[in-house]
Formats: structure tokens, C-alpha cells, sequence
């Protein structure tokens, strides 16, 4: 399978919504997802996030995407922070979640951050196994707080 991953440009805007949308349907959050793809364009035209993405390149279908942006930590200094990762499911256990994860970390890498942080929702376990493959920590003395504005 020919499968590229690089830098999402914003033509990837509408099938990364559409990755989101099947990742909050995975989790039973379909009503927390309310971001538009209006909202996608405006805020990756405006610089607020980034994304890699995987594109099988026999059908030129985005099939999987790192979504991420660079943040500060007052402990560690600069970090990127990953907000979601997706992959299809046919797609799975061929190795390219991995190289997604791999470009994820040059990024970070390139940009001088010191730390890649991100959240699971417990009821995701592909992805608990994933991270735990990773030598990931996964604190359990961290709460995740949010208050909607």
C-alpha cells in the first residue's frame, strides 16, 4: 500500500472534519462535536493549528491526520500538543499511525519543543495500547479541566 504522509494544506480541511466526525462517533461525543468546516478553514487559515496527514495514494483519499499546535509550558518550555489523531480502521496495523506519530515528533522536534502532550478518553483503548507501545506516560495525578466561554 502507497501511503504518503505530510504537511495538511487547507484542500485537507474537509476530509480532516470528516476524520474528527468519525473519531467523536468512536468515542459517543457526536453532540460535543460542533466545529464546523467553516471553523476549520478560518482557524487553519489563521494559523491556529496544523496537520499531518496520510493519503492513500491509489485513491488520493486523506485516510488518517495528526491535528496539533504549539503551546507553552511554564514548566518544560515550548511544547506541541496534540489534539486529535485518526486513523481509519482498514487502514490500522500497517504501520501508519506510527509514521504519522514519527513526523509528529520532528515537528515538534523541528520547532525546539521539549514535550508532546495530548489527552485519551479512557474509553479508547486501541489507543491506550498505541501510546503504552510508544513508552508514553500517562498521568493519573493530572485532571483535565475546561470551562466553555
Amino acid at each position: 500500500m502507497n501511503v504518503q504522509i505530510r504537511q495538511g494544506t487547507a484542500a485537507d480541511l474537509p476530509a480532516v472534519h470528516k476524520l474528527v466526525g468519525e473519531l467523536a462517533a468512536y468515542v459517543h461525543a457526536t453532540p460535543q462535536f460542533t466545529a464546523t468546516q467553516e471553523n476549520y478553514r478560518a482557524d487553519f487559515a489563521d494559523g491556529f493549528f496544523h496537520i499531518i496527514v496520510a493519503e492513500d495514494m491509489a485513491t488520493r483519499q486523506v485516510i488518517g491526520m495528526c491535528l496539533y499546535n504549539f503551546v507553552y509550558s511554564t514548566w518544560k518550555g515550548r511544547m506541541i500538543y496534540l489534539e486529535d489523531f485518526v486513523l481509519q480502521p482498514a487502514y490500522r496495523r500497517q504501520g501508519i499511525g506510527q509514521r504519522l506519530w514519527d513526523v509528529l515528533k520532528e515537528r515538534g522536534r523541528e520547532r525546539g519543543c521539549k514535550l508532546l502532550k495530548w489527552q485519551i478518553v479512557d474509553s479508547n483503548t486501541e489507543a491506550m495500547k498505541f501510546y503504552a507501545a510508544q513508552d508514553a506516560v500517562i498521568e493519573d495525578n493530572w485532571y483535565n479541566g475546561k470551562l466553555t466561554l
